[in-house]
């Protein structure tokens, strides 16, 4: 990172952690809609002091577009989806779009922390409780997605995005779903085959488990 300082720059730069899901799921968005972005690959546990010069929290992801800096990583994905509006990944109606905000806020507060707390490791209890915790939040999406083809809509929006770096996770993390959860496997699959979310992966990620 000695090509600092980097506000400013003509080139969209996201600073991502190649292994952190709520990093993944910006580099998604990227590919989804054709971001002209540079990724460069910072360890959220190593963040370089260069970094602090833009972003005082030291957190990742960290977007940078010429003189805005961002480190609140739904506010980053919102941004991109209105600077890039096509395909849009937000509903119109407002009752809708606060919905699937609502949602996205608790899978980046209560779900991925429990992502981290199973790959951290730091005792068995805390890994095994984590990993129940993230299985019954699954399992609690089979009549949801039994009635449509996306997360709360018939379109595919920021919160499909958000969710397939957990299901890609799932082998890694050691969480299989029964077959009652065909829906949400079936769900899975249809975010998972996307050849854009293909393009997102790091090779931190390629390595969690087996191509489909």
């Amino acid at each position: 990172m000695s090509d600092m300082p980097l506000a400013g720059r003509a080139v969209i730069t996201l600073f991502s952690d190649p292994a952190d899901p709520n990093s993944h799921r910006i580099r998604f968005l990227g590919v989804e809609k054709e971001v002209p972005m540079e990724v460069i690959s910072v360890d959220s546990n190593k963040v370089p002091e260069d970094l602090y010069e833009l972003n005082p929290y030291g957190t990742i992801p960290t977007l940078v577009d010429r003189d805005l800096v961002l480190h609140d990583a739904q506010v980053i994905l919102e941004y991109l989806d209105e600077r890039f509006p096509h395909p849009p990944m937000m509903p119109i109606d407002p009752i809708q779009k606060a919905v699937i905000r609502q949602q996205l806020r608790l899978i980046e507060t209560e779900w991925y922390p429990l992502i981290h707390a199973i790959t951290a490791g730091e005792d068995k209890t805390s890994v095994q409780v984590a990993r129940k915790q993230l299985f019954e939040r699954l399992i609690q999406l089979i009549p949801i997605m039994s009635e449509k083809d996306y997360f709360l809509s018939d379109e595919f929006t920021l919160l499909d995005l958000s969710m397939a770096p957990i299901f890609w996770r799932l082998q890694y993390l050691g969480i299989e779903l029964p077959k009652s959860a065909k829906p949400v496997m079936d769900y899975a699959e249809r975010l998972l085959s996307r050849p854009e979310f293909r393009n997102s992966l790091s090779d931190d990620e390629l390595d969690m488990r087996d191509i489909l």
